[in-house]
């Protein structure tokens, strides 16, 4: 048994020594890896120019295109107000009447003085035309010698110059009594408050017996608040970096959520030409035709703002762009080894988006941007089927 085991033995280790030649050396393992791996391939696309003909969403709010906080001219109680909140009107229709006694008051007593002007005139009127008379007889008589006085004479023209003056006095007076009952008239036309254009009334804020009066401060609450809502304006705050390329009477649509799946469109009318510096956009309005009153003031739409460049600039896919705490890049393949490119992104589509930076049309660039792919990173580029050219209008 002895002598068997340790033929087993030795068999045993023959078998482990044999199989340990067998095995490849650590090193020479490693060798084969390196060889059996192959340079990585990645997709690549070509960097183009192009003019930019993009939109974007902005946020905006339509305002009446006029609107006005109806105050009254006098002090004055309010007696009838036929309007309220909701109410359609047309320029010139009677809204409210108020009435104040003391200037009824007035009108009474600017007629009395200008009805006594008026006798005050005819009396003058009438005396100069005797004095004249009486000045016409005496000269006439003054022919024959001896027959008047030559001073009867004077004094008869002395009272019909003096007639005169008085008349014109009167005359004035009189004009002055009757400016006096017009303005009287006027305060008192003032009582009748009227819409100052076709609108809807959105407040109302007195009703009949409360005393109002003119705005005497910037808290002060009107009668009434009219709005043209048929057209309304639509200011919509464009950023510092898409203002280029705005024109007048180009159309614009946009969306309100009271409307879902539905669009609307208005036209450029009016651009400020001014950057906020506090929000550094530049508000511009749009003309939008409301006729049939569905939307309101005050809603906030999304606008599809229309985006251009005047010369072209360079587009790459989205993906293109990596973006980490070391910077934003593209990966530039440039004869099969990789290299970061810091870039500044602009507007995009979607798909492609605009880069500013030391790129050139037609440089090649990784269409998947990774900080993966390091630095002088060797490369097999396979071009992407999916040509930028072609994506982007």
């Amino acid at each position: 048994m002895t002598r068997s085991r340790r033929v087993f033995s030795l068999a045993l280790a023959f078998a482990i020594a044999l199989c340990s030649s067998c095995r490849p050396h650590p090193k020479s393992e490693a060798t084969a890896s390196t060889t059996t791996s192959s340079t990585p391939t990645i997709e690549t696309t070509i960097v183009v120019s192009k003019k930019l003909a993009v939109t974007v969403a902005l946020p905006g709010e339509l305002q009446p295109y006029e609107v006005v906080a109806v105050f009254p001219k006098v002090t004055a109680f309010v007696d009838w107000i036929g309007v309220d909140r909701g109410s359609i009107v047309k320029s010139g229709q009677l809204m409210a009447r108020l009435t104040a006694p003391e200037i009824d008051a007035q009108r009474a007593e600017a007629q009395s003085k200008l009805q006594g002007a008026e006798a005050q005139r005819a009396e003058a009127e009438a005396k100069l035309a005797s004095d004249e008379s009486t000045y016409e007889r005496l000269k006439s008589a003054s022919a024959t010698p001896g027959v008047v006085a030559g001073n009867d004479l004077v004094v008869a023209q002395k009272a019909v110059d003096g007639d005169r003056a008085r008349l014109e006095a009167a005359h004035q007076s009189a004009q002055a009594a009757k400016s006096a009952l017009k303005s009287v008239s006027d305060v008192e036309g003032y009582l009748l408050v009227r819409a100052p254009f076709d609108g809807i009334v959105t407040e109302r804020n007195v009703h009949p017996g409360a005393l109002v009066g003119p705005a005497v401060a910037s808290s002060a609450t009107p009668l009434l608040k009219l709005e043209k809502t048929a057209r309304l304006r639509l200011v919509v705050p464009v950023p510092e970096k898409n203002v280029a390329g705005m024109t007048e009477g180009a159309k614009v649509e946009f969306t309100v959520p009271a409307f879902p799946g539905e669009t609307f469109s208005g036209a450029i009318a009016r651009i400020s030409h001014s950057i906020d510096v506090k929000t550094r956009t530049m508000p511009v309005e749009l003309d939008v035709i409301n006729s049939d009153g569905r939307l309101a003031t005050g809603m906030f739409p999304e606008v599809q703002w229309p985006v251009h460049r005047s010369e072209p600039t360079l587009v790459v896919p989205t993906t293109a762009v990596a973006r980490t705490t070391e910077g934003t890049f593209t990966v530039r393949i440039n004869q099969g080894q990789t290299e970061w490119v810091s870039v500044q992104t602009g507007e995009g589509d979607g798909k492609l988006i605009e880069v500013f930076g030391k790129l050139q049309a037609g440089d090649e660039v990784a269409t998947r941007g990774t900080d993966e792919l390091r630095p002088g990173t060797r490369v097999t580029a396979k071009h992407d089927s999916a040509d930028s050219q072609h994506s982007l209008k």
